[in-house]
C-alpha cells in the first residue's frame, strides 16, 4: 500500500469524522428552540463527499433523521458509491506500480 493510498484513506476518515460531528451537532441544535440547524442539503453533501459511513452511524448513534426516507435509502446507496471509489483507487493506484 502506497503512500498516495494512504493519503485517500486518511482524507475518507476525517470527512467521515466530520460528517458524525456534524450529525451530533444537528441533533443538539434540533433540541434548541430558534437554533440555526445545519441544513439536510449540507448533511447529503457531506455524504457525498466521501462522509457518508459518518452520516450513516450518526444517524442511528443519536437516532437522528432515522424517519426520514430519503436518508434511510440515500445514505446506504452513497456508501456503495464511495466504496465504489475507494476500490477504483486503489485498483489505479494498484496498476501505477
Amino acid at each position: 500500500m502506497g503512500t498516495n493510498f494512504l493519503g485517500i484513506i486518511i482524507f475518507f476518515l476525517a470527512i467521515n469524522l466530520l460528517a458524525f460531528l456534524l450529525m451530533f451537532l444537528d441533533k443538539v441544535k434540533s433540541r434548541k428552540n430558534n437554533a440555526e440547524r445545519i441544513s439536510e442539503g449540507m448533511l447529503f453533501f457531506m455524504a457525498t463527499a466521501f462522509g457518508s459511513v459518518g452520516v450513516y452511524v450518526g444517524m442511528f448513534a443519536f437516532r437522528h433523521k432515522t424517519q426520514k426516507w430519503y436518508f434511510i435509502l440515500g445514505i446506504p446507496l452513497l456508501i456503495l458509491q464511495n466504496s465504489a471509489f475507494l476500490y477504483l483507487a486503489y485498483s489505479f493506484l494498484l496498476a501505477q506500480n
